[in-house]
């Protein structure tokens, strides 16, 4: 194996999800892999990581793939920092992260657990990759994405990734034969009207419960919600710098110091 790429592998649905476990199973066909993956499932944690608390990663043997795995007590973003920097002998070649359970498209991308896992290996100057697949069931079918998911992949062992982006790669819930190709996309501009369903426990005490519904304002064809809702596979390039570059000479001119 010393001649392949090591993969760090993780995600936010937990390491026994059959997302992570179809993912591992295209990776063994490319390098040599390495599993951290959260021991239970933390989807929505975004970029959080552990604190205030002890965190566990124990060797745990799951399949009888080839793969090295470890199951970790904290968030995506700490799996793979602790990967980095207390599992692995090297730094990997490449991380990814997911397949999710559900759609990391647009705003979506901001509470994602499994990107954020594949931002922090950016941030430690690892190409990553963060797949998911829009179906939020347990027995979702991966089939459809593993050749694309495959290509991706090696395409960016080949190719690398400029420092600081990562890519955010959608797979539409649809079969085999509907999808239509790979489209190179922008992230769309669309958010969640969220709402809150306000209760009372038996002591009298509020409570609530989050809700709401996805609105996409973007009309644009070069967007991921339109590339998936036509049946593409939408890969975005994201980059963890939030500066907004274009805004700076305008807020220069605002003479703070005055």
């Amino acid at each position: 194996m010393a001649n392949k790429p090591l993969i760090l592998v993780t995600n936010d649905d937990g390491i026994n999800a059959p997302g992570i476990r179809t993912l591992i199973n295209i990776m063994n066909t490319l390098g040599e892999v390495v599993v951290v993956a959260p021991d239970s499932p933390q989807s929505g944690m975004g970029h959080a990581i552990t604190l205030n608390s002890t965190l566990y990663a124990e060797q745990v043997f799951i399949d009888n793939g080839p793969q090295k795995e470890y199951s970790c007590s904290g968030t995506p973003a700490d799996c793979v920092k602790i990967a980095i920097r207390e599992i692995l002998q090297r730094k990997p070649d490449l991380c990814v992260s997911g397949i999710n359970h559900g759609s990391n498209s647009s705003i979506n991308v901001i509470y994602s657990g499994t990107m954020s896992a594949a931002v922090e290996a950016g941030i430690e100057g690892i190409p990553a990759i963060g797949f998911s697949l829009l179906d939020y069931t347990w027995n979702a079918n991966f089939e459809p994405s593993k050749p694309y998911i495959k290509t991706i992949v090696q395409k960016v062992l080949k190719q690398g990734l400029p420092n600081g982006i990562v890519l955010n790669v959608n797979v539409p819930n649809t079969s085999k034969k509907n999808i239509k190709g790979i489209k190179i996309s922008r992230q769309a501009k669309a958010n969640w009207v969220e709402e809150f369903d306000k209760r009372k426990n038996p002591q009298g005490k509020d409570y609530y419960w989050l809700s709401g519904k996805f609105v996409n304002l973007d009309s644009g064809e070069d967007t991921d919600e339109w590339a998936l809702e036509n049946n593409y596979i939408s890969v975005v390039p994201v980059q963890f710098d939030l500066t907004a570059h274009h805004f700076i000479k305008e807020l220069k001119n605002w003479n703070l110091n005055e």
